[in-house]
């Protein structure tokens, strides 16, 4: 990986690289889901800054890890975190930047006291079931359910 990878917290500004690299890795636009992420993450005044970017030496941004604070919602008593979008430019992947992008958003957690951060991903998820574990993350003892409707 390139020693030139810097990550620093997400701004307002960063709205349509993130949005380009996340139609490079899913090959669809999904502007209406990014506008909500932002308004929520970045420019509401009520939350805790803790979306990050990866920014390389030229400072265009090639990955982006999104996630939410939660302090004693759903009757959980500790201080959690959640991790619910990480995306890297295809042409900067398999270069250890999904990981820094992790190792930051984890440390930054930690200092606003974070004890745990969840994250949800497909069961048979051939990438990012790997991408997870080899980054220390484990199965819950929370079971996700679902009821169709």
């Amino acid at each position: 990986m390139s020693k030139d990878i810097k990550i620093r917290l997400m701004s307002k500004n960063d709205y349509n690289a993130v949005l380009k690299i996340d139609e490079k890795v899913n090959k669809s636009l999904r502007s209406e889901y990014y506008k909500l992420k932002f308004e929520k993450l970045v420019e509401s005044k009520d939350y805790v800054p803790t979306s990050m970017v990866a920014v390389d030496e030229d400072k265009n941004i090639v990955g982006f890890i999104m996630g939410e604070l939660f302090m004693g919602e759903y009757g959980i008593s500790d201080d959690r975190a959640v991790i619910d979008t990480i995306g890297v430019d295809p042409d900067f992947q398999n270069m250890g930047i999904g990981k820094k992008l992790i190792d930051e958003f984890i440390e930054h957690l930690r200092m606003l006291g974070v004890q745990k951060v969840n994250t949800l991903v497909r069961w048979n998820d051939p990438e990012l079931i790997p991408f997870f574990s080899a980054n220390n993350f484990i199965p819950s003892k929370i079971i996700n359910l679902v009821r169709e409707i």
